[in-house]
C-alpha cells in the first residue's frame, strides 16, 4: 500500500463512510415488509392468544428496527486522527485501541465492511446498518458501499503498519 495515498488532510480527516441510498432503502423496506406481513397473517387467521401476543411483539420489534435503521443510516462514519466516530459525535473506536483489521471472506464482519479488534473491551453499541461494538470487536459496514469501506479499512491498516 502506498502510504502517501492514505494520509489525512489538513484537518486530520482520513475517510468518510456513508450509507448507500439503494441498499439503505432496500434494507428499510424489507424490515417494514416483514412487520407488515406478520400483521397481515395475524389478522387474516388469528391464532391462539399466546401467538397473538408473540406476533404483535414481533411486528412491533420489526417496526422499531426499521425506525432505528432509518435513523442510523442518515449518519456517516468518519476516520480521523483520533479514530472512528459517527456524525452525531459518538465515538466508535479510538485509534490507539485498535489492534487489527479483518476484512477477509471468513471474517465475522458486516456485509461490505470490516472488523476491528480492540485492545480492551468497550461498552456495547449498535447503529443498524452502519456499525456495532461488542466487547473487543467493532464491526463496520452493512448498507455501506464496499469501495468506501475497503478504503477506510486499508487506511486503518496503513496507519497500524506505520505505528509498528
Amino acid at each position: 500500500m502506498s502510504e502517501e495515498l492514505y494520509t489525512a488532510d489538513e484537518t486530520g480527516f482520513y475517510a468518510r463512510l456513508h450509507a448507500a441510498p439503494i441498499r439503505r432503502h432496500v434494507a428499510y423496506g424489507m424490515i417494514l415488509f416483514f412487520g407488515a406481513a406478520v400483521l397481515f397473517v395475524l389478522f387474516q387467521a388469528p391464532p391462539s392468544m399466546g401467538w397473538v401476543v408473540f406476533m404483535l411483539a414481533l411486528a412491533a420489534a420489526s417496526f422499531w428496527a426499521a425506525i432505528r435503521l432509518r435513523r442510523a443510516t442518515m449518519l456517516w462514519i468518519d476516520l480521523t486522527e483520533d479514530g472512528l466516530a459517527d456524525s452525531s459525535g459518538r465515538e466508535i473506536a479510538r485509534f490507539e485501541d485498535i489492534v487489527s483489521v479483518h476484512r477477509g471472506v471468513f471474517a465475522f464482519k458486516p456485509s461490505n465492511g470490516f472488523l476491528l479488534k480492540l485492545r480492551q473491551p468497550q461498552p456495547a453499541g449498535w447503529e443498524p446498518g452502519m456499525w456495532w461494538r461488542f466487547g473487543r470487536r467493532v464491526g463496520v459496514g452493512g448498507v455501506v458501499p464496499a469501495v468506501q469501506a475497503r478504503y477506510m479499512a486499508e487506511t486503518i491498516e496503513c496507519r497500524l503498519a506505520a505505528r509498528r
